[in-house]
């Protein structure tokens, strides 16, 4: 009688046990920091419906969790969904209106449907509530680029990378602005030389490099750069690569003949 007593003890035992585990787990379900600090490890994965399904459960939980829409309305931009994420962000700033990223990303938002007076707006207000974000000036002169008011789109990345000196995206747009808008190609090739310093895997800065010094005919180090570009992830520069390439080599190959 004693044993079965005893058995039935540590049973009953490894149940709460158990029993304590899983409400554990609940808890953890049914709070909403770590359901967005699982969003955000998904985010890193690429997992965007993961992503928001998640944010959802976090709204449902806490409906005034500013973070958790402005982050859905991030993935839901990301995705396509401007109207969506600009929806999302209406929300973050009804919440808290002195919510910077949130004017900020949905200015970008509002950039991607090419509404850019709009998006201006929304950075200006940013800017307003934190005079030291620099990604705001980064994205309002890409709003400006688009408007095509070159000179308003380079001073704000130079506030930009006042602000960040290593802000390798705003030494990038300000080149784009140099290279195509204004034709000043060895600005725009310093550049996007600082961007790759900074980062050495930046493959948007490798492209735009290479196209900058094969429009100045150096076809060898255009070669170099775009092949790079290609390596980097860029696939769509892969075929336009190989022709730089070859008509380096064309080159190298006539100019020692000619000797």
């Amino acid at each position: 009688m004693k044993l079965f007593s005893r058995i039935t003890f540590i049973i009953c035992l490894i149940l709460a046990i158990l029993a304590g585990c899983a409400t554990t787990q609940e808890i953890k379900e049914t709070d909403p920091d770590e359901l967005l600090n699982k969003d955000i490890a998904i985010l890193k994965e690429g997992q965007y419906d993961r992503a928001i399904s998640n944010l959802n459960k976090a709204i449902e939980i806490n409906p005034s969790y500013a973070e958790a829409y402005n982050n859905r309305g991030i993935v839901q931009t990301s995705k396509g969904l401007y109207i969506s994420a600009i929806a999302d962000f209406d929300k973050v700033i009804e919440i808290n209106p002195s919510y910077a990223a949130a004017y900020n990303n949905r200015g970008n938002a509002y950039s991607r449907k090419g509404h850019h007076d709009k998006a201006i707006s929304d950075y200006n207000k940013a800017i307003e509530i934190n005079p030291k974000y620099a990604k705001a000036y980064n994205n309002r002169g890409l709003a400006y680029y688009g408007k095509g008011q070159l000179d308003k789109a380079i001073s704000d990345y130079n506030k930009a990378i006042e602000i960040n000196p290593r802000f390798a995206e705003a030494y990038t747009n300000r080149g784009l602005s140099y290279f195509h808008g204004k034709g000043q190609t060895v600005k725009a090739i310093a550049d996007f030389k600082k961007a790759i310093e900074i980062n050495p895997n930046y493959a948007t800065a490798y492209l735009n490099r290479g196209l900058a010094y094969g429009e100045l005919r150096q076809y060898s180090i255009a070669c170099f750069d775009l092949k790079r570009a290609c390596e980097l992830g860029l696939s769509e520069v892969c075929e336009f690569s190989k022709m730089t390439c070859e008509a380096a080599k064309h080159l190298k190959t006539h100019f020692q003949n000619s000797r």
